[in-house]
């Protein structure tokens, strides 16, 4: 009895696990069935093709509606392996068709039977001609998909603008609607305004037989979407003024840029070099990339907002202003300068001028002295308990100006610059520093660093008399009535409207008056504001750069221009900013002599151009040529501890081994250099030949060479090329213990 409860105990258990098991079963076939819709897709995909219709992006238009970007019709040529005809495959033809290689062909096919039922892009940007002629030709798993690229019709603007590339695994994560092996904007307005011109995809869906040929369309189309293309935009820019500031720029290195002082619009942006943005579109534009990336004066890295530079001799128009916001400072206060300034062993230099000087004269000729002076009486007022309270206070005013943040503007890259703060100089000077310590600072030097952008923003402030608004490169979007608000916002400085017209009619007299240092900017009538500068650099010549704004009352520009090593401010930045501004606002040039003086004029920069030794050596990987020496020298230096006999006639005697071993070092580094300036393409030319011939050189010496100490040598002479200078005594004694 006891025996049979437990069997039916266990029959209970099994039942229950049976129907747990089915149970199971059925939630899992239910799921399948009535939720999990994946299997029902796969069912579809082998009767329906999803085409994704890819909308054209957005064009961009200047501020006269000139084009800027235009899309222009291609295809990209997909691929269904499974439904390829294998077996009557012409590959000839098509390659004749498309252009495509024989060995990209063959790499695109395997990667596309990978995954046989998935589409494949064999190839991008086929041209409408080149469509039809493969659509005659019928080839079964192949079919196109209609795109649109990118075109430039002025050919400016490179970093303005910038370019459209293939998705990566970041800019995925940033636009989850996107997929691999689509285009996105990479820098750039194409970048910062990327939601507005990409558009919406849509999609047409097409029944398809067990062949893979089309039927018709699905559901007669009920399920199709269309693409929606992406919002044309409007540029601040003005493009001719963009190509009158590239030609300027070109064989430069740095940065313009002009600015609207009543709307903080951007006239003109150029960074030098720039780069054709046409290069980026198409089948090559993978070889142009790396080309541009590699390129030691990087063309891609936009210098108008985020290169960081001393702003030199520019940035006296701020130390003005805070001296007079601070009560330290009068218009008509002044100082000597006996060709600089000096306090002890300290000297600042300056350039010879009439002495004293009161504020408008120091700044229209640029006086160092003077404004030593003003940062001194800022740093030192008696206000403040230290020089350090005193410097907080004119980091504060300096930063007011926008300097050492970001700007806010709509580019993506913008840059800080930097301005030094109290705990930067006590680390570097363990809290030990006075205002004598960081003079440099009052005249733009020292470690303040600012950005083309921002420096052409504070022509601006001093334009308008104490405010800027942000500036920005997009002067409408379609669709849209406005932009931001915040680029129609004022935003003031800390220093009173009032200070600020010393400050205009110094920079005024600089242009018109005899001694000023911006007199090349003159032009008849339209009452010319400028500064120059000159940055001085370490690693070369120095920067040449210049503000300017023009007209003086209701100015319609305000413009900033930085050449590295560039020499004075006048030599470089302002012949390039003045015809830039009479361009402008005239539309005409009156001074082509002084266009062809810019053109012509040549500037070296040393740190960038591989001239002599350092363009033959370019390539060459110095870290292993750097070891191979190093290795050398050890060798040398063991040999010489090893072979070294104290009671030698001479020390650089060749009876010694080792001077016979520094010859041999000689010959052979000289053949390692050879070796390094051969390019590299004859090595692979000749690679199996010369493969061939060691392995039958080693053959040769294994079958008839001649057996010494156990070993077969290739060679019957026992003797150095340098037996003559050696004796046999001294070899006999340079011989192995065996």
């Amino acid at each position: 009895m006891s025996y049979g409860g437990e069997g039916v105990a266990r029959m209970r258990v099994l039942q229950v696990v049976v129907l747990i098991v089915f149970g199971v079963i059925a939630a899992r076939l239910a799921y399948i069935q009535l939720i999990d819709s994946k299997y029902e897709e796969l069912a579809r995909g082998n009767a329906l093709r999803y085409e994704v219709q890819y909308p054209s992006r957005g064009e961009v238009f200047d501020r006269n509606g000139e084009y800027l970007v235009q899309s222009r019709e291609c295809y990209d040529l997909m691929v269904i392996y499974r439904e390829m005809d294998r077996e009557g495959f012409d590959t000839t033809l098509f390659c004749q068709v498309t252009g495509l290689s024989h060995e990209g062909l063959v790499r695109e096919l395997a990667n596309a039977r990978v995954r046989p039922r998935a589409p494949r892009m064999v190839m991008n940007y086929m041209s409408k001609e080149d469509k039809l002629r493969f659509d005659e030709c019928n080839f079964a798993g192949f079919y196109t998909v209609y795109r649109t690229a990118r075109q430039y019709p002025r050919k400016v603007g490179g970093n303005l603008l910038g370019y459209v590339g293939e998705v990566n695994s970041e800019m995925l994560r940033r636009y989850p609607s996107y997929q691999a092996g689509e285009y996105v904007g990479i820098s750039g307005v194409e970048s910062a305004y990327e939601p507005e011109l990409r558009g919406k995809k849509g999609v047409k869906i097409s029944e398809v037989d067990t062949h893979g040929a089309i039927k018709g369309s699905y559901m007669d189309g009920r399920f199709d979407s269309l693409p929606v293309p992406g919002k044309s935009i409007v540029c601040t820019i003005d493009a001719r003024l963009q190509l009158f500031a590239e030609e300027l720029m070109a064989g430069k290195v740095g940065a313009a840029v002009a600015i609207e002082p009543s709307t903080g619009e951007i006239l003109m942006m150029v960074s030098s070099p720039t780069y054709d943005p046409d290069e980026l579109v198409g089948r090559q534009r993978g070889n142009h990339y790396m080309e541009l990336l590699y390129n030691k004066r990087q063309p891609l890295f936009n210098r108008a907002v985020s290169g960081r530079y001393p702003p030199g001799s520019t940035f006296k128009l701020v130390q003005g202003l805070i001296g007079m916001q601070e009560g330290v400072l009068t218009p008509s206060m002044r100082y000597p300068c006996h060709e600089g300034y000096q306090v002890g062993r300290l000297k600042m230099r300056c350039h010879a001028h009439t002495s004293p000087a009161d504020l408008r004269f120091a700044i229209a000729t640029s006086c160092n002295a003077y404004f030593c002076y003003v940062f001194r009486d800022i740093l030192e007022n008696p206000r403040y308990g230290s020089v350090k309270e005193g410097f907080d206070v004119w980091r504060e005013y300096v930063e007011s100006f926008g300097f050492g943040r970001k700007l806010d503007s709509d580019f993506l890259g913008e840059g800080n610059g930097y301005v030094p703060d109290r705990k930067f100089y006590d680390r570097r000077y363990r809290k030990s520093w006075n205002a004598l310590t960081v003079l440099s600072l009052s005249i733009g030097q020292g470690e303040l660093e600012c950005t083309p952008l921002q420096m052409a923003n504070l022509a601006a402030i001093v334009a308008n008399r104490g405010y800027y608004y942000i500036p920005h490169i997009v002067r409408s979007v379609e669709g849209r009535d406005s932009m931001d608000r915040r680029f129609y916002e004022k935003h003031y400085t800390k220093v009173d409207p009032k200070y600020f017209e010393p400050i205009v009619e110094g920079m005024w007299q600089s242009v018109h008056k005899e001694g000023g240092t911006s007199r090349t900017a003159y032009l008849p009538g339209l009452d010319v504001c400028g500064k120059t500068g000159t940055a001085q650099n370490p690693r070369g010549k120095d920067h040449s750069t210049f503000l300017s704004f023009a007209p003086k009352d209701n100015p319609r520009i305000a413009i900033s221009v930085y050449v590295e090593n560039g020499g004075f401010g006048a030599s470089a930045a302002l012949p390039i900013a003045s015809l830039l501004e009479e361009y402008y606002l005239t539309d005409t040039v009156t001074r082509p002599w002084l266009v062809e003086m810019v053109k012509q004029k040549t500037i070296y920069y040393p740190p960038m151009e591989n001239n002599g030794i350092g363009k033959l050596f370019e390539g060459v990987d110095r870290w292993t040529v750097l070891i191979y020496v190093l290795i050398v020298l050890v060798g040398f230096v063991a040999i010489l501890s090893a072979s070294y006999e104290e009671g030698a006639e001479s020390i650089f005697s060749f009876s010694h081994f080792y001077m016979k071993q520094l010859v041999w070092m000689g010959i052979s580094f000289a053949v390692a250099v050879v070796v390094l300036l051969v390019d590299a393409s004859i090595y692979h030319k000749w690679a199996y030949l010369f493969y061939v011939l060691g392995l039958l050189t080693l053959v040769a010496a294994l079958l008839f060479g001649r057996e010494v100490n156990g070993a077969k040598a290739g060679s019957r002479s026992g003797r150095s090329v340098f037996s003559r200078w050696s004796s046999p005594k001294s070899l006999r004694r340079w011989r192995w213990p065996a």
